[in-house]
């Protein structure tokens, strides 16, 4: 008998409701990861054509040549460009609107942990542009903006949207529901 609910127990967390999300939240977040997919792309192209065509100013605080050509523009010889490519396509997997209405736990964690190391290569990228190399590239504020938006979307996204199914289902469940008795 024991076997028999641990098994029925087992098959309810696996099937998981989907949560109920904010309206806003799905194309938010698909919106703002096309704009930093759209950029990160365009960085990486002239990244690997070297900085041919890059529309952005070339002289004072603003210029993305002397950001993008810098040595802080690779990490591990890859380019930073491409790095953010990456981010943003894992990102589109992950902020799909079928991803969005699956209902497991992880989904969120990963979703939200992705962009935090995201958040933190911003202020990595951020740090570098402002004292070590005493420029600003626009486009790569555009990427560091959408990566901030984001997370604040997908955090705030994620609270308004309540506690995943499974967790409401285990505090609803037969211990819950024993200790109330008492």
């Amino acid at each position: 008998m024991t076997r028999d609910m641990t098994r029925s127990t087992r098959s309810t967390a696996a099937t998981v409701a989907p949560r109920e999300r904010p309206g806003w939240l799905v194309p938010t977040s698909l919106v703002l990861v096309g704009i930093g997919l759209l950029t990160s792309a365009y960085l990486t192209y002239e990244h690997f054509t070297d900085n041919a065509t890059l529309a952005c100013t070339a002289n004072g605080v603003v210029d993305c040549v002397k950001v993008t050509s810098s040595e802080w523009s690779t990490l591990f010889g890859i380019p930073m460009a491409l790095l953010g490519l990456v981010f943003f396509a894992v990102l589109l997997v992950l902020c799909w609107p079928a991803v969005w209405r699956r209902g497991e736990a992880w989904l969120d964690g990963a979703r939200l942990g992705w962009l935090t190391i995201g958040l933190g290569m911003v202020v990595y990228l951020v740090w570098a542009e402002v004292s070590q190399i005493h420029a600003i590239c626009l486009w790569c504020t555009v990427v560091h903006t959408v990566t901030f938006l984001l997370w604040v979307a997908v955090m705030f996204g994620q609270i308004l949207s309540g506690p995943p199914s499974s967790a409401v289902a285990a505090a609803s469940g037969p211990s819950a529901r024993r200790g109330g008795r008492r």
